[in-house]
């Protein structure tokens, strides 16, 4: 657990970067990152050295976050995405039909390739069909028998 010592003296060498002049910001980034600052930008350097005290601190984002911002930023900048990367493993293979019977109707669900289809609707996760069907909140794949998936 962090110390309220630790919390202070983060948040002092946080505050201390807007004291700094270029040069010395240039220096705290070659403590910090072990390599030469790519530009002079005040505004970049004070970002940037204020999220490595941080992480350096508390830590940075797991892997499965990292490999879903990168997957993000390729979309984001028209680069192909993989999917591989971003869809659900326990999603069964596109096209299946999961059939569920709910208060004396049979409700069928299709699996898409980013999503699902449902009585003509498209929707992103199991969990919203079932909401919408029962009215109340569930795991969409327990709701549509896959246990052993989930």
């Amino acid at each position: 657990m962090m110390k309220v010592e630790d919390n202070a003296q983060v948040l002092a060498r946080l505050a201390a970067l807007k004291d700094m002049t270029v040069r010395e910001l240039k220096a705290e980034w070659a403590k910090l990152f072990s390599s030469e600052a790519p530009n002079n930008s005040r505004p970049f350097l004070e970002q940037r050295l204020a999220y490595r005290i941080q992480e350096l601190t508390w830590g940075g984002p797991s892997k499965p976050v990292r490999q879903l911002l990168d997957a993000l930023a390729d979309e984001v900048e028209g680069k192909k995405v993989r999917k591989s990367v971003i869809a659900d493993p326990r999603n069964p293979v596109i096209g299946t039909r999961l059939v569920r019977e709910w208060d004396g109707a049979e409700h069928v669900v299709t699996v898409l390739k980013d999503g699902f289809d449902w009585q003509g609707r498209r929707y992103k996760s199991l969990s919203a069909i079932a909401r919408t069907i029962t009215g109340t909140q569930w795991n969409g794949y327990r709701f549509f028998g896959l246990r052993g998936i989930a």
